[in-house]
């Protein structure tokens, strides 16, 4: 029988300094505990409940019978924090993955888990889970970390660099929605790659001589759009930033490792991940997906992702 939902509440740095970060642990009472962290847009609702009916951010590999057995396991998610906001907007404080790791200790704590049976990060959650690796060893079992390094790629630097750039400048010309739809639409060109772009649209114009529109352009609006509706401005700021202040160093993390590139990611690129795992003092593996999508990969690959880690949870 699955165990109810626990949860608890807060993703502010500032407004509460003993709140905790709003989480949610599925699963059977007493099993091990895995904790699953996705990228900056991921939730604390990890995969739907009969309390939570309502699809979760990792649903296709998290649940009864899936690589993530609710049934034999109890799976942890959070919500990061997010620095809260200031009067004009912008994050009212810088938030690192060391701090985001600080406060799921401070969730671990509460809910009486001494140590992690595993510590599956993805994205921005693989850097957090490399952090939480580094400052608290004796918490984590074991690490998985997905399309995440010890530090922020150049050129990704670069790319959120100018979306944060857009979005400052939607909050200082009253323009803060159109600024995140457009920050997100460039986003969407790094977590997906050309290969996949080039199969999906087609070039042509399916607008009309006097407004030209294309394919590409209707997905990745829509796609910043739909992002705008659900992701404050200061939130997205403090995350996007976060990921770049983002710094470990891999010979100190001593648990053990496994590290899972995908092909083609622009933001993590796998020569990163394997330079990283040869500095790692207890790499079990490193894995390469073989996937036309890049940097998404954690999110779309549902059967290849899942099998490896149903093999990584077996040993």
């Amino acid at each position: 029988m699955i165990a109810a939902r626990t949860s608890g509440t807060s993703p502010s740095l500032h407004s509460d300094s003993l709140s905790l970060l709003r989480h949610e642990l599925i699963g059977v009472a007493g099993a091990p505990v895995i904790l699953a962290l996705g990228g900056i847009s991921a939730t604390h609702h990890i995969a739907s409940t009969d309390e939570d009916p309502g699809a979760g951010w990792w649903e296709q590999l998290v649940g009864a019978g899936r690589a993530l057995d609710t049934t034999t396991r109890r799976v942890l998610s959070v919500c990061f924090a997010d620095g809260g906001r200031a009067r004009d907007g912008r994050p009212h404080s810088t938030v690192t993955t060391h701090d985001q790791a600080t406060r799921i200790v401070d969730v671990l704590d509460a809910l009486g888990i001494e140590q992690l049976d595993t510590v599956i990060g993805s994205s921005y959650g693989g850097m957090v889970s490399l952090a939480l690796a580094e400052g608290w060893p004796e918490r984590v079992g074991r690490l998985v970390v997905i399309s995440a390094a010890h530090e922020p790629h150049p050129m990704a630097i670069g790319l959120r660099a100018v979306q944060r750039r857009i979005v400052e400048l939607g909050l200082s010309t009253g323009t803060t929605a159109d600024a995140m739809a457009l920050a997100r639409a460039v986003a969407m060109t790094t977590y997906r790659t050309a290969g996949e772009f080039s199969e999906r649209f087609d070039t042509e114009n399916i607008g009309s001589a006097e407004l030209p529109a294309f394919d590409v352009e209707r997905y990745l609006l829509g796609a910043g759009e739909r992002f705008a509706a659900t992701m404050a401005p200061e939130r997205f700021l403090a995350l996007s930033l976060s990921v770049d202040l983002h710094r470990v160093v891999p010979e100190n993390v001593l648990v053990p490792t496994t590290v899972i590139a995908a092909h083609g990611d622009t933001l993590v690129p796998p020569a990163q991940l394997r330079a990283m795992a040869r500095r790692l003092p207890d790499l079990r593996a490193f894995h390469l997906l073989q996937t036309r999508v890049g940097h998404d990969a954690f999110l779309t690959e549902h059967q290849q992702l899942g099998q490896l880690l149903s093999a990584i949870l077996e040993h």
